[in-house]
């Protein structure tokens, strides 16, 4: 559908497709769900975030029994939550490209 997209259209196109594919027929994740989807598709923002108390905090969350479901917009809030915290983050904010 974005095959002539922004880059910026692509990738948060990717985010819905990841999410839906992953997602119930409700179009939820459970907390365990969501965190092995943020194991498996997000493992280069959260490395080494292991030992940071926000980290920690969200993981946290997501662990606690409960039959709690999270939205796509709960997801893209904890993404963005992850991503402003990674150290990956900040080596891709030195590196400049051009097209």
């Amino acid at each position: 559908a974005l095959g002539k997209g922004s880059d910026l259209e692509k990738a948060f196109a990717t985010v819905a497709l990841v999410y839906n594919n992953s997602a119930d027929p409700e179009g939820k994740l459970s907390k365990a769900e969501t965190k092995s989807l943020l194991q498996n598709q997000f493992g280069g923002f959260i490395q080494g975030q292991e030992n940071k108390p926000k980290y920690q905090e969200i993981i946290s969350a997501l662990d606690e029994e409960s039959e709690n479901k999270i939205d796509f917009e709960d997801f893209m809030i904890l993404l963005i939550s992850l991503t402003l915290m990674s150290d990956l983050l900040q080596e891709i904010k030195n590196v400049k490209t051009t097209k």
